[in-house]
């Protein structure tokens, strides 16, 4: 039976993605929420923008992978996933005489507020840049929001490092996952002169016979607290979720910082003691890997 690689991510960080904005006002990315609260969001876009470009910088992912073709920019047409570890992961659509796709093997999910946005706002302006030449500054307004998120990641691990008549060995396909295991461990984002941290705060996930978003929309804020505490009940229910006559609770790990979360005690016994620091989970994750394709640390 095939195995895959999920987990869900809470990290920490301010105002990630803008969309077109209405004047001298950029706007936050949104979205609406029944009971009236107002969400911002990274696309999921731009999460894989940045784990490509840590890929590029850290890993020397190939990025000479594109081509515009018919006036429509795509990946060539001679290159395969062999030598693009960002095909391998994310797939890819070539259009032409004859169409050839490839859907994403890593699939990535936005990464959502946990806390609703309260309309913050900031206001900018150049001065110093207009007093050099005695000149008006020109005046802006962006919003603004400070605020945990959470974004979901699931990979097939039988799909990764095979595509039609390209199959590459178990060591270059361990190689890969581990390469992108570091990335989403040091994830940062770059925007607006700032340097976000997209680190995990709080992960939860294993390696499990069924490619699915198990903790997807799982994790939630206790509104009723004084401190930030991940409401851990709607987790147990996930744990409790059953694959094949398995329960995946034997099978998932939980990695946190500590003191960042009022209830992290509670942790532990969502998966039977097995929680440690960010380190330990991806440490885990990566001998199930191992296991999995068969290579020794």
């Amino acid at each position: 039976m095939g195995k895959a690689l999920s987990f869900t991510v809470v990290f920490q960080a301010n105002s990630l993605n803008y969309g077109e904005g209405i004047a001298n006002i950029s706007e936050l990315k949104k979205i609406h929420r029944g009971n009236g609260d107002v969400l911002t969001f990274a696309s999921r876009q731009s999460l894989r923008y940045d784990i490509v470009r840590l890929g590029n910088e850290w890993f020397e992912w190939n990025l000479q992978t594109v081509d515009k073709t018919k006036g429509t920019l795509q990946f060539r047409e001679d290159v395969t996933i062999a030598d693009s570890t960002e095909m391998d992961f994310f797939g890819y659509l070539k259009t032409g005489k004859q169409s050839q796709k490839r859907p994403a093997v890593a699939r990535l999910s936005h990464a959502v507020s946990l806390e609703p946005y309260r309309s913050d706002m900031e206001f900018l302006n150049n001065m110093g840049l207009a007093e050099r030449i005695n000149e008006t500054p020109n005046l802006a307004n962006i919003e603004q929001h400070e605020s945990l998120y959470t974004y979901t990641m699931t990979i097939d691990l039988d799909k990764v490092g095979q595509d039609g008549d390209t199959e590459l060995s178990n060591e270059t396909r361990v190689d890969r996952v581990e390469q992108l295991i570091e990335i989403v461990k040091l994830l940062n984002r770059n925007i607006r002169g700032r340097q976000e941290n997209l680190a995990p705060l709080f992960i939860i996930g294993g390696v499990y016979q069924v490619a699915n978003p198990f903790f997807l929309g799982r994790v939630k804020l206790d509104p009723s607290a004084n401190t930030w505490n991940i409401n851990v009940n709607a987790l147990r229910e996930a744990t409790e979720t059953t694959f094949a006559g398995r329960s995946i609770r034997d099978n998932t790990y939980i990695g946190r910082v500590s003191g960042t979360f009022g209830n992290e005690s509670e942790f532990a016994n969502l998966v039977d003691g097995k929680t440690g620091s960010i380190e330990d989970f991806f440490a885990e994750i990566k001998k199930e890997v191992r296991n999995h394709y068969g290579v020794n640390a």
